[in-house]
């Protein structure tokens, strides 16, 4: 069989509407999905309404009580290896500096402003409306010769609860390619670094401030550790990976002490580790606790315990997957500059790499760091539609035959 003529693809690309783009974009940002607060319900309710009323298959999946992941598959039927695409529908809190209320969306020429308009409500609605050109291809005559699954995970943004009850029971089937709609201005990331979180506890001994000898300062203790993770940091920046760098600590939180006249018996710490591919959080966490116990910081009455709270896999897919070329190719027959490359930022495409060994690659409408997170954030609405149009061209690319 022959793959399905250009021409045909490029009509189908063109087929995507804008409007209906525009329209699911804000509905989705219209649901406050917040996280942490677990509020994805109502946002996953919309968009399985929007994935029936497509005639898409809809499997609806708690992965804790209030929280569903949803999985809406088009030419399920098919026998051959599928293509997903993944999304999380849940969104970061709002914060201060916004200049109209986050959750009503609103148009400032090309752009959708709005919670999660680029992280990542908008590539949703493009994966979805991709998906509807597909499925009326489909009945068109076109031959498809694998499922198309969209896969949106709830807790991306905290501690990955969705993307662990997906990997516990999988979709079924086989797939050539997994493509995360995440915000990466359409670039194609074949690799990301993954993340981690750690609680680091400190405990001291109390004593007065006008006799600090006779105490353990935790608080002291605690800028030790710090000293030893700042050590790390430097020894991996010396010697970075050519696609993602290297890995990278941060201390986000810190809190302790009971007083300015008492020397501290604990201090806390919240402490990001980004990960490389391959690295294991358990075991970066016992080399700390090691350097720590070498570096003689547990002594006079100083304990300190390295607890993991978060962990999400890095992964880097090779550069001659198909996946990874046929996404490229579709970006560029979608008019936009092509560039391939590596992600600091994390998702939960880590998982599907690692845990299903599915070909994983990040491209989606947006700017990680432009955008998201971030007071105003928005999406350009023609930039949600090139990205639709490169789903239709990249699906057809790999699952298409026929005239």
């Amino acid at each position: 069989m022959r793959t399905v003529s250009r021409d045909v693809v490029d009509a189908l690309a063109a087929a995507v509407d804008a409007a209906e783009v525009e329209a699911l974009t804000c509905a989705l940002i219209a649901e406050a999905s917040v996280n942490p607060g677990g509020s994805e319900e109502s946002t996953v309710a919309v968009l399985a309404d929007a994935c029936r009323e497509a005639g898409f298959d809809v499997e609806v999946s708690e992965a804790a009580p209030g929280r569903p992941n949803l999985i809406a598959t088009v030419n399920g039927d098919a026998a051959g290896p599928g293509l997903m695409f993944l999304g999380h529908s849940d969104v970061v809190p709002p914060g201060p500096g916004w200049t109209g209320d986050p959750f009503v969306p609103r148009r400032d020429g090309d752009l959708i402003v709005g919670r999660g308009a680029t992280d990542m409500k908008g590539g949703i609605a493009a994966v979805v409306a991709a998906m509807k050109v597909v499925a009326r291809a489909v009945d068109g005559g076109v031959e498809v010769s694998g499922p198309v699954r969209l896969v949106v995970t709830v807790d991306e943004e905290e501690h990955g609860v969705g993307v662990r009850h997906l990997v516990a029971d999988p979709p079924s089937g086989e797939y050539l390619g997994c493509i995360v709609a995440e915000p990466t201005r359409l670039e194609v990331v074949r690799g990301c670094r993954g993340a981690s979180y750690f609680d680091v506890a400190v405990t001291g001994r109390a004593a007065h401030s006008g006799r600090p000898s006779d105490g353990a300062s935790a608080i002291l203790a605690a800028a030790r550790v710090i000293e030893l993770i700042d050590a790390d940091q430097r020894r991996m920046a010396a010697d970075p990976d050519p696609l993602l760098g290297y890995g990278t600590w941060n201390v986000g939180t810190i809190d302790g002490g009971q007083g300015i006249s008492v020397v501290a018996p604990t201090c806390a710490m919240g402490v990001d580790r980004r990960l490389m591919p391959g690295e294991d959080v358990d075991e970066i966490g016992r080399r700390l606790s090691e350097e720590i116990r070498a570096a003689g910081i547990e002594s006079d009455g100083v304990a300190v315990s390295v607890t993991p709270t978060m962990y999400l896999p890095g992964f880097a897919t090779p550069a001659d997957d198909p996946i990874v070329d046929a996404t490229a190719q579709a970006v560029a027959d979608s008019g936009a500059p092509t560039r391939v490359g590596g992600w600091t930022a994390a998702c939960d495409g880590g998982w599907i790499s690692t845990a299903l060994g599915i070909p994983t690659v990040v491209m989606g409408p947006g700017d990680i760091n432009g955008q998201a997170h971030q007071p105003d954030e928005s999406v350009s609405l023609s930039e949600l539609v090139t990205a639709a149009q490169a789903y239709v061209r990249v699906t057809l690319s790999l699952l298409a035959r026929g005239g």
